[in-house]
């Protein structure tokens, strides 16, 4: 949520890596928003490689792909929705919409495939 919080007035966006198995993630890897926009976001190529390579040397898997809401709901957009093209990992959305919300309020986990988002509990701690 502060990377989230830093990145306003645009959208921030980042990775987590993990056990996809279990379904947890141990680390967040920041990212620069491509796209420096409050309504869509892009994981910088730079820092997409970085990351990921710091996953993999880590012997992690990618278990989420993280981006901000600045006004709306944590729900996957029309636009999120047909942008998703990672089936695996998880789609962790956070809406600022509440300035004072806590990550347990902000927070919203979605399986996205063919366009459909699924919501996936999400346990925080």
């Amino acid at each position: 949520m502060r990377h989230a919080r830093a990145e306003l007035p645009n959208e921030a966006c980042g990775l987590l890596s993990g056990s996809l198995e279990s379904g947890r993630a141990t680390q967040f890897h920041p990212a620069r928003n491509a796209e420096a926009s409050p309504r869509r976001y892009n994981v910088h190529p730079e820092d997409l490689v970085r990351i990921t390579f710091a996953i993999e040397d880590a012997g992690e898997e990618l278990v989420a792909i993280f981006h901000s809401h600045t006004r709306s709901a944590a729900v996957p957009s029309a636009t999120d929705r047909r942008s998703a093209m990672y089936p695996d990992p998880f789609y962790l959305l956070a809406s600022l919409a509440d300035p004072d919300a806590t990550a347990a309020r902000a927070l919203r986990s979605w399986r996205i495939y063919r366009g459909q988002a699924f919501e996936v509990p999400l346990t925080i701690g």
